[in-house]
């Protein structure tokens, strides 16, 4: 007994107010009095509408949705499709267990009582927010390039944005597949919500970027100066190259000293090339390049290395009426002139020769001013000295002292190797020998007229 009363001592107890009434301690405080109990328990349970914006912690996912819960009597639903603006994305690479995300609800109930919400639009709220006040102000965005789609890129900029493929670089780019998972800036030129759409545009971004840094390259680049670079685009006109601030462009009639059909005869994208600057100009930001001039010119090099009345071999290449021209060398082609070609009269080149057919001619002119070859096929019938390329092949024994070519009278001596030789020996035995040189045979029905 004495021990609970020693407890009861210790237990607050009442109290006597000053009129020696009794006051009970008050063991719990009714904070209800004058409200009703649905009422308190309704405010306790959240609402939702169609469209309201709501946060909530990700508690599961699965392959094909994400549980949230965001304080409601069940957790929110937000199926995989409506995680994001990527296509075909796996649930656990855009969102985490424990996460608080933003969602936008979508519908109130499914078949299963649980609120349908959407990650996607949430963000793609927001994103036009954004977007808009962006354009309003003239920046730029920034986003990831997740999709390649005719006629360009998409980009997410928080919701998709159209890149076309004429405005991803200041040329146009045809292999977008390189650019995927990469970061890019670009301009914002067209925005129409009511459409859902934006399109953006790279290049304008990139010109204005590089603008004063190619205002600085254009005045330190001088014509005749030589610069290397990489081949950055090819196209049937030219191709360009970067010569590592700019582009410039060697036209097609620059590329090569021979006459080529296609640019891509002689360059390909990322070779590394010398070029010769031919023209700036300042006020288009263009550079026009050589590649031709940064090489041997092939015709300067033929007329160096030979002389009039030297014999050279060639193939036909074409007939005119006034002649036949014949390729001598790589890229050079030189005119025998219709009373050139045999000793008796001509009418028409094709009684004489045919395109395609290879024989000898001799050197009578080599106008380098004009870039210009005259031959002879009947000359070459009087020998002469054969000009130093074609020498090895027929052996020093078919030459005098001079150079002059011997071979044909004593050709029986040695058996042709190559080519030439072969031709030359033909031409021989065809020509009959009057008084120690070789003249043209008439052509007659059997024989062909001699080259």
């Amino acid at each position: 007994m004495t021990e609970i009363s020693g407890l009861l001592s210790k237990v607050p107890m009442g109290t006597f107010d000053s009129e020696g009434n009794y006051v009970p301690r008050i063991v719990t405080e009714d904070n209800m009095v004058g409200t009703d109990l649905a009422t308190v328990v309704g405010d306790t349970i959240l609402e939702f509408e169609d469209g309201d914006l709501v946060k909530g912690i990700v508690v599961k996912i699965d392959r094909d949705e994400v549980l949230l819960d965001i304080g409601f009597k069940s957790e929110g639903v937000i199926p995989s499709r409506e995680l994001s603006i990527r296509n075909d994305v796996n649930p656990s690479e855009i969102v985490s267990i424990g996460e608080e995300i933003e969602a936008l609800v979508l519908q109130k109930e499914d078949k299963e009582g649980r609120l349908v919400l959407s990650k996607k639009r949430a963000q793609y709220e927001k994103a036009w927010a954004n977007i808009e006040d962006l354009k309003n102000r003239n920046q730029v965005v920034s986003g990831l390039v997740i999709e390649v789609v005719k006629g360009g890129l998409i980009v997410d900029i928080g919701l998709r944005g159209f890149l076309p493929a004429s405005l991803v670089e200041q040329r146009r780019v045809r292999d977008l597949q390189p650019y995927i998972g990469k970061t890019v800036e670009a301009r914002i030129i067209e925005l129409d919500r009511n459409r859902n759409n934006v399109v953006l545009s790279r290049r304008a971004w990139l010109e204005e970027s590089q603008k004063e840094q190619r205002g600085d390259f254009l005045t330190n680049l001088k014509p005749g100066e030589r610069r290397r670079g990489h081949i950055s685009s090819v196209v049937n006109f030219g191709a360009f190259v970067d010569l590592g601030g700019m582009d410039g462009l060697i036209h097609v009639s620059e590329l090569s000293w021979n006459h080529i059909e296609h640019p891509s005869q002689v360059v390909a994208v990322g070779d590394e090339v010398e070029v010769e600057v031919m023209e700036v100009d300042y006020s288009k930001e263009r550079i026009s390049l050589s590649l031709r001039k940064t090489q041997s010119d092939p015709w300067q090099v033929f007329a160096d290395g030979h002389a009039v009345n030297q014999l050279v071999y060639g193939r036909i290449t074409k007939l005119v009426p006034f002649g036949v021209f014949v390729q001598v060398g790589e890229g050079i082609e030189g005119l025998v002139h219709i009373s050139e070609i045999a000793a008796h009269h001509v009418e028409s080149p094709d009684q004489v020769v045919a395109v395609g057919e290879e024989l000898w001619v001799k050197i009578i002119e080599l106008d380098t001013q004009r870039r210009r070859i005259s031959l002879s096929i009947k000359g070459a019938a009087d020998g002469g000295e054969v000009s130093e390329e074609y020498r090895e092949a027929f052996g020093s024994h078919a030459y005098d002292a001079e150079g002059n070519y011997i071979g044909g009278i004593n050709y029986g001596e040695f058996t042709p190797e190559t080519e030439a030789q072969a031709a030359w020996a033909e031409f021989a035995v065809e020509t009959p020998v009057v008084e120690g040189s070789v003249e043209e045979a008439e052509p007659s029905e059997e024989a062909p007229a001699a080259e």
